[in-house]
C-alpha cells in the first residue's frame, strides 16, 4: 500500500508556487458581508459544478518571481474523476523536476520526497488554481450567499477558513482564499478563456509577499491514461 501524506500544513520554506514581490500587499476581503448558514447539499452541488466531467490533461507554463530573481518552466496535470491528479513540472532547461500524485487532500507519493511542500502552501489552493473547489470537511461550519451571476461560500473549522467565489457568467472564474488563525495563507484566481477552457491562474501569498502565475496552453480529454500514469517516476 502506498503511504499517504497529509499536506494541508504550512511551512516557511520557499514554494514553487511563490514569487516574492517588492511590497507586502493587503488583499481586500474576498467575500461580501451577510453570509447565511447553509447545509451541505447546496454547497456540494456548487463544488460538483467545478469538477471536470472527463479525464483531462492540462499543459501549462509557470512563472515564479521574487524580489531579486525569477524562474519559470512548464508542467502538466492529469486529472481522473472524481479527485485524482498527477502533477509533473520542471524548470527551464529541465532543471528542478518534480512529480506528485494527489487524491483529494492527500499526497499519495511525491518525487523528490517532500516536494509537495515546495509546490503549494495548502492543497485546496492548488485545486483552486485548476478551477476546482474542494468539498467541506464533515465538521466544517458552512455559510454562503447566492447572488445573481455569482455564488460565494465559506468553510470554517478550528483554525482554518476557506472561502470560494464562483462567477457563473461566461467564460467563468473561480477565486479562493484560505486563512489560518485569521492570517491569509493565500488567494487564488482561476479564469477561463472565450472557449471555456482553462486560461490563467494566479496564487498570491501576502506573508511572502509572493506570487505564482500559470498560463494553460493545451487541453486534452483522453479516453484513458497509461497504466503507469499513477506510479512514481522510475517505477
Amino acid at each position: 500500500m502506498p503511504q499517504a501524506f497529509r499536506v494541508d500544513r504550512l511551512k516557511p520554506a520557499a514554494y514553487l508556487a511563490i514569487g516574492l514581490v517588492a511590497c507586502r500587499p493587503v488583499l481586500p476581503p474576498l467575500l461580501p458581508a451577510g453570509l447565511e448558514a447553509i447545509d451541505s447539499t447546496q454547497v456540494l452541488a456548487w463544488v460538483d459544478s467545478t469538477r471536470p466531467a472527463d479525464r483531462t490533461l492540462l499543459r501549462f507554463t509557470w512563472l515564479f518571481r521574487e524580489e531579486k530573481a525569477s524562474k519559470g518552466g512548464r508542467g502538466a496535470v492529469r486529472f481522473a474523476p472524481p479527485d485524482t491528479i498527477r502533477l509533473d513540472f520542471q524548470g527551464s532547461l529541465g532543471i528542478g523536476r518534480g512529480s506528485a500524485l494527489l487524491i483529494g487532500d492527500s499526497a499519495i507519493w511525491m518525487k523528490p520526497t517532500g516536494s509537495i511542500d515546495d509546490l503549494v502552501p495548502a492543497v485546496p489552493l492548488f485545486w483552486a488554481m485548476l478551477g476546482v473547489a474542494r468539498p467541506p470537511a464533515p465538521e466544517a461550519r458552512l455559510s454562503a450567499l447566492d447572488q445573481p451571476g455569482r455564488v460565494v461560500w465559506r468553510y470554517a473549522r478550528e483554525r482554518d477558513t476557506l472561502d470560494y467565489l464562483l462567477v457563473r457568467s461566461e467564460p467563468g472564474e473561480l477565486q479562493a482564499e484560505m486563512r489560518r488563525n485569521k492570517t491569509t495563507v493565500g488567494r487564488t484566481r482561476f479564469t477561463r478563456g472565450e472557449t471555456g477552457d482553462p486560461a490563467r491562474a494566479t496564487l498570491n501569498v501576502p506573508s511572502g509577499p509572493a506570487k505564482l502565475e500559470i498560463k494553460f496552453y493545451a487541453i486534452q480529454h483522453p479516453d484513458s491514461f497509461a497504466t503507469d500514469t499513477w506510479n512514481p517516476p522510475g517505477d
